[in-house]
């Protein structure tokens, strides 16, 4: 696998040609009957379709022969006959490779929802969340699109193609070797345009994949973005990456469109081919005109099917691409777990010592930071954009790992709980909450899969949610998410500190969790997330100081390193630099 990177991001694997096709042949394999009966089916579909030609050439043989309109009647009724069959077999060869391509697509997607569930969140980050999310929706939209359009056609164009060179060979093989004087121009067409599209697909979808990170990173940081003042920064980043992938876009249908004309050489050539071919048989009397006429309509049949191929080639480079960057994250192998399974925190206390990280080498995020938060203990993170409230709450996580110092929780040191047991310890909540598809009650069920309902009203009711949860349409059962009843960003952190309540992990950590509810649902949402924490260890990256003057304990973090820490009362009373941002933020109010 090759895992090429684009800017400073470290980008997904994407597998190899071989890797690939090593594992759509395994989940072929999975389900060899529907693949069976799907090309039986086409076959027998195709083989009687191509039965019209000879019934029209018979035809013309018995007008040629003046041998009466009667003598049409058995032609013409199997002519009738041969298309119902035809039409019949077609519509369930088609139905059925459809539904092996989806069966198979299911299997795909599985596959790669479970791997990329369990990567490593680090790993994720370093690639940029366009990354993984552009193979999850956009690569998957373009292989569904092929698997439900192109690969029931594609399939049917092939066989059309190879049967109906049989068919021509039987009526004389003479008209095979003039359709074959077309095959160079075709091989030629096709080897001139594979690997020029197969070049410029791949690099397209990485280019979508690069603007779709950048959109992200500039809607959903727009604060920091104003903030300093980065908007045209942003906006010429924006114009770049859009312009890269509309330039391969149009060089993709610049490609297609010398394919085709390159085609319409070809069939130029065939169909002159077989009618000079056809000519001189029927002079020399090695053939009738009604043969002659079916070998004509046998090439010309080809048109749609030979085009309908090669013009699918361009659907199944675009689908290969995605298909192959698919398999590279379902392929990765999975990395066991560090850490010892058996140990586990004694309560929720965090203690941070000699904590320093850096995204890049060479530049620092933190600096021996030393932190310790007692268990049940609320403490606030503050400081000015950048300071390192964020990444010192993704390393207590268990987001990124430290670069030099150490974490424990409970009195266990994380390299020794390991990521799956730092994940039983700890829940982070973010500003960018999800809410998944299906009915409420089995959304927040994703935190507690036995809770009751009942359980899941008292856990609704500790946060202040259940009584719009209860006003939804039809209850808990409402269908939110995508297609379903639209929640607004109060209602959705609402979700996620329900979700916490259901967890019940004993450390909690708000990361800006109410930054963009608006000033009306943050109060409510500051409101719910004390109940929220009520028990259990909290730390909150505060947006707004009016939360941090609610925490226990407040800890100001300047360019990566602890300057103060004490209660509300005892840093405004200091006099330092919590004192001026309260300040600043209640004059900001007046």
């Amino acid at each position: 696998m090759s895992g090429p990177a684009t800017d400073d991001r470290e980008l997904l694997p994407t597998a190899t040609g071989a890797q690939t096709f090593a594992v759509v042949a395994e989940l072929l394999r999975r389900h060899r009957l529907l693949a069976l009966a799907s090309a039986a089916v086409l076959v027998v579909g195709t083989g009687v379709g191509l039965l019209t030609a000879p019934l029209l050439g018979r035809i013309v043989d018995l007008v040629v022969a003046r041998r009466g309109a009667g003598a049409l009647t058995v032609p013409l009724v199997l002519l009738l006959a041969v298309a119902l069959a035809r039409g019949i077999a077609t519509a369930i060869g088609a139905s059925l490779v459809a539904r092996l391509g989806e069966t198979v697509l299911a299997s795909l997607r599985e596959r790669f929802i479970a791997r990329a569930l369990r990567l490593p969140l680090e790993r994720v980050e370093r690639a940029g969340s366009g990354d993984l999310t552009s193979r999850v929706t956009g690569d998957v939209t373009v292989i569904a699109k092929a698997v439900r359009q192109a690969l029931p056609e594609l399939a049917g164009a092939l066989l059309t193609i190879v049967l109906t060179l049989v068919g021509l060979a039987v009526l004389d093989w003479r008209f095979l070797l003039a359709v074959l004087l077309a095959v160079p121009v075709h091989v030629l067409t096709v080897r001139w345009y594979i690997p020029r599209a197969a070049k410029v697909y791949a690099a397209h979808r990485v280019a979508s994949g690069a603007l779709q990170h950048q959109l992200l990173d500039s809607v959903g940081g727009v604060r920091t973005v104003r903030a300093f003042r980065l908007g045209d920064r942003h906006a010429r980043l924006l114009e770049q990456r859009s312009g890269d992938a509309v330039d391969l876009a149009l060089r993709g249908i610049r490609l297609v469109s010398g394919f085709f004309s390159r085609l319409n050489a070809a069939e130029f050539i065939g169909l002159t081919a077989v009618l000079v071919t056809g000519f001189l048989l029927v002079d020399h009397g090695s053939v009738s005109i009604g043969t002659a006429t079916a070998a004509a309509l046998y090439f010309h049949s080809l048109f749609n099917p030979i085009n309908a191929a090669l013009f699918l080639i361009d659907d199944a480079q675009s689908a290969g691409a995605s298909l192959a960057r698919l398999v590279g994250v379902s392929n990765l192998p999975v990395e066991p777990e560090s850490g010892n399974s058996g140990a586990a925190p004694v309560d929720g206390a965090v203690k941070v010592t000699a904590l320093s990280h850096a995204y890049v080498t060479g530049h620092p995020v933190l600096h021996d930071v030393d932190l310790e938060v007692r268990s049940g203990e609320r403490v606030a993170l503050v400081g000015a954009s950048g300071a390192g409230k964020t990444t010192l709450a993704k390393l207590i996580a268990g987001v990124h790992e430290p670069s030099g110092g150490s974490i424990s929780l409970g009195g266990v040191d994380t390299r020794e709980l390991g990521p799956a047991g730092v994940r039983r310890a700890v829940t982070l909540i973010s500003q960018e909450v999800h809410v998944f598809a299906g009915p409420l009650a089995e959304d927040l069920r994703l935190a507690r899969p036995d809770a009751t309902d009942e359980e899941l009203r008292t856990a609704l009711a500790g946060v202040g949610a259940l009584e719009w949860a209860e006003a939804l349409p039809d209850g808990l059962a409402t269908v939110v998410g995508e297609g379903g009843h639209t929640l607004t960003v109060t209602q959705a952190q609402h979700l996620a500190l329900t979700r916490l309540m259901l967890a019940d992990q004993p450390i909690a950590i708000l990361d800006e969790a109410t930054a963009d509810a608006g000033s009306a649902g943050a109060h409510v949402l500051e409101t719910a997330a004390l109940q929220a924490l009520e028990g259990r260890t909290g730390l909150m990256v505060a947006h707004r100081l009016p939360q941090a003057a609610t925490a226990d304990r407040v800890v100001v973090l300047d360019q990566g390193r602890v300057v103060e820490t004490g209660t509300h009362d005892e840093l405004i009373a200091a006099g330092g630099r919590y004192a001026a941002l309260w300040t600043a933020w209640s004059d900001s109010r007046q």
